[in-house]
């Protein structure tokens, strides 16, 4: 009862994984015991009938495995049943020399048989027949199925970093997603360990067949030696005997060792696809023409005379009537009516001409990236390109920053190119292109150097500042002159991220507006809830988004963005006026991102009488700027670009700070003609946040 209540306490689950732990300690006390122990012949019988049985097992499941991969634990199958074989080996001979003397039986029915039966009896033809199997086994398939892995195991790790790199480019291109690029990832990584691993198991099978030889002799010779000085037989009967038992054990090893010999041959030889080995062959040897002209060739043997004719002629027969079979299945194939297309049958037919559809209208790439064939090294990883994994580094870095997922990048080479240039599209419009040299580095000049340097010169492609392609031998010279030094997957990368950021307001739409969304109500639910459609429409918020972004405002800062949105939205459906409202909310964060935490805001104001003339035009003309006067405009433009110029050689920021209505025009007017201006409202400047005023233009 004590028992009982003692088992009472694990559950099911308990017990089952206590279970499933006890194969690997009884595997290997069998192996100890039959090292070890002496075997009674009924436990022998039993071992080798499951160790033949195995092998069987073995071999046909190696046959209708559809991938060789599939079979991924055969290397460990292979050893297991080679150590197991090899110690039943160490029990049966212990049994022969001990009680060989008495009889056939004395080492169990099992090597009796196979001394008796399989050999007759004959210990000579016993010898021949197992050193026909020995070399079979150890000089054909061990030594073929040896070769062959090692050479799939080599040839499968030079083309991982292909593979690697297709995967990454499909990754890249859009066409698979992260979970499937794992999955083939780790299919390569399964793919490379399994022929790695064999490579390793077919050693085991050689040195196997090996060993059978060397306990062959040492039967022989130890049961002589038993025999005829421990047990008083005579020579002849102490080898008849004793050859007999040794050639029914070598016997019973080698059939499973040539089994398993076989089956590591079938499975390194096989093509790493998704079909059994049997389809296999009936599809790539069913050729009716070769079947017609060997019926032919056998037809004519068998006619000859002295030949014999039935077994001949009837192969010929039979060859040639599956070779009819095999046409008549083609032609009552090729004569079936069309099936539906999700129907096999219609893969085999060539397909009909079909009508255009909308599915033949390709879509633009929201950023793609066109190289010459000079630069195709700098995406290809085998021969070291690193511009892959510095794309992805750009994406996740900008997706931080922004606060929204950058697309990806689709990558194509373009022959049409010049070799050394590449091109930057977005949305099917050429924002950007330079001409680079993979195997040189670009010395930029930050703006002041120490010395001369020799090279072509250039601009950089992201900032325009004076640069020079040099010869990576010439990095540190070049770096103690003062000049930056960087490789051609840097350039490229850093022109990606400069024109993404400058133009990242057109990488925002309806479907990722509305993620941004649904993630903020994963943790907010009743902020989101009510905005769309309630308030404000989603067209509404886009612009509003997208206006932030055109701005150089990030929209990290969903929270708050929305909270001003649903507060503002009531009141207004202007963009502009919700913009203006999201900036005050932000301007903690706006100011944090111009002046990195400094307490004073260096500004360049508009002279009062500036500031009127500006307020009358933008009445009179609109908010886009078009109503200022051409000349007042180009003077504005002018002042503004060299006031910005000297903060920047002054190593601040440039700041306008302007009236809240003239804030909006002011920044889409100066946005691309004076670089590096940030415009502000005085409602945006925060209270703990100081204002030094460096320049007013129009004094």
């Amino acid at each position: 009862m004590q028992l009982a209540g003692y088992f009472q306490r694990f559950d099911k689950n308990q017990i089952q994984q206590f279970t499933n732990g006890l194969g690997a300690p009884v595997v290997l006390l069998a192996i100890m015991g039959m090292v070890i122990l002496p075997m009674p012949p009924f436990l022998l019988d039993v071992l080798f009938s499951f160790n033949i049985a195995l092998s069987l097992v073995i071999i046909l499941v190696a046959v209708f495995t559809q991938k060789p991969v599939d079979f991924g634990i055969f290397p460990l199958v292979l050893l297991i049943a080679t150590v197991l074989r090899l110690a039943l080996n160490v029990a049966s001979t212990r049994v022969v020399l001990l009680y060989g003397h008495e009889g056939g039986d004395a080492a169990g029915k099992v090597i009796e048989a196979f001394g008796e039966v399989v050999i007759g009896g004959n210990y000579a033809v016993g010898v021949v027949v197992f050193a026909i199997l020995l070399i079979i086994n150890f000089k054909v398939v061990t030594a073929g199925a040896g070769r062959i892995s090692e050479v799939s195991a080599r040839f499968t790790l030079d083309a991982m970093p292909g593979k690697q790199m297709a995967i990454d480019a499909d990754l890249n291109a859009g066409y698979i997603d992260q979970d499937e690029a794992r999955k083939r990832r780790e299919e390569i990584t399964a793919e490379a360990d399994f022929y790695g691993s064999m490579d390793g198991a077919s050693k085991f099978v050689k040195g196997d067949a090996v060993a059978g030889l060397f306990i062959m002799l040492i039967n022989i010779v130890g049961g002589l030696f038993i025999g005829m000085i421990q047990h008083g037989l005579t020579f002849g009967n102490a080898i008849e005997v004793y050859t007999i038992l040794t050639i029914g054990d070598g016997l019973v090893a080698q059939i499973p060792s040539l089994l398993l010999s076989v089956a590591t041959a079938i499975i390194v030889t096989r093509e790493n696809e998704t079909q059994e080995m049997g389809k296999e062959i009936q599809t790539q040897l069913g050729n009716s023409q070769a079947l017609y002209i060997a019926a032919g060739v056998l037809f004519v043997m068998g006619i000859i005379p002295g030949m014999p004719h039935i077994a001949f002629l009837g192969f010929s027969a039979l060859i040639a009537g599956y070779a009819y079979w095999q046409d008549y299945k083609a032609k009552k194939l090729a004569q079936q009516p069309p099936v539906p297309a999700n129907v096999e049958a219609q893969e085999t037919t060539p397909p009909e001409a079909k009508e255009l559809g909308w599915d033949d209208v390709q879509q633009v790439d929201t950023i793609g990236l066109e190289v010459g064939y000079r630069l195709i090294p700098l995406v290809d990883k085998s021969q070291g390109g690193e511009l892959l994994t510095r794309i992805k580094g750009v994406r996740k870095k900008l997706s931080q920053e922004l606060g929204f997922l950058i697309p990806p990048v689709h990558i194509r080479d373009n022959l049409d190119l010049e070799p050394n240039t590449y091109t930057i599209a977005m949305l099917g419009v050429n924002i950007g292109d330079a001409q680079i040299s993979h195997d040189e580095e670009l010395a930029i000049n930050p703006g002041q150097v120490f010395g001369k340097l020799e090279g072509r010169a250039t601009k950089d492609p992201a900032f325009g500042l004076d640069a020079i392609w040099i010869k990576p031998a010439k990095r540190e010279h070049a770096q103690t002159l003062g000049y930056t030094v960087v490789d051609a997957a840097t350039v490229v990368a850093t022109h990606l991220s400069q024109l993404l950021t400058n133009n990242a307001y057109q990488l925002l739409g309806h479907e990722e507006t509305q993620q941004l969304l649904d993630m903020l109500a994963k943790h907010n639910p009743k902020l989101v809830e009510g905005l769309v459609p309630d308030i404000l429409q989603l067209s509404t918020v886009v612009k509003v988004l997208q206006t932030l972004l055109f701005e150089g405002v990030p929209i990290r800062d969903m929270r708050t963005i929305v909270q001003t949105l649903s507060e503002y939205g009531p009141r207004s459906q202007d963009p502009d006026v919700l913009v203006s409202a999201v900036r005050i909310a932000l301007k903690r964060l706006i100011v944090q991102e111009i002046t990195v935490g400094a307490k004073e805001i260096p500004v360049i104001t508009l002279a009062p009488e500036l500031e009127q003339m500006l307020h009358q035009s933008l009445q009179a003309g609109g908010e886009d700027g078009a109503g200022i006067e051409p000349g007042l405009a180009d003077k504005l433009q002018q002042s503004l670009q060299q006031a910005s110029q000297q903060q920047e050689l002054e190593g601040e920021p440039a700041v306008l700070l302007t009236s809240g209505m003239l804030r909006p025009v002011l920044s889409r007017f100066l946005k691309y003609s004076v670089a590096g201006l940030h415009v502000l409202s005085y409602q945006e400047v925060p209270d703990d946040k100081q204002i030094k005023i460096v320049s007013s233009v129009g004094q």
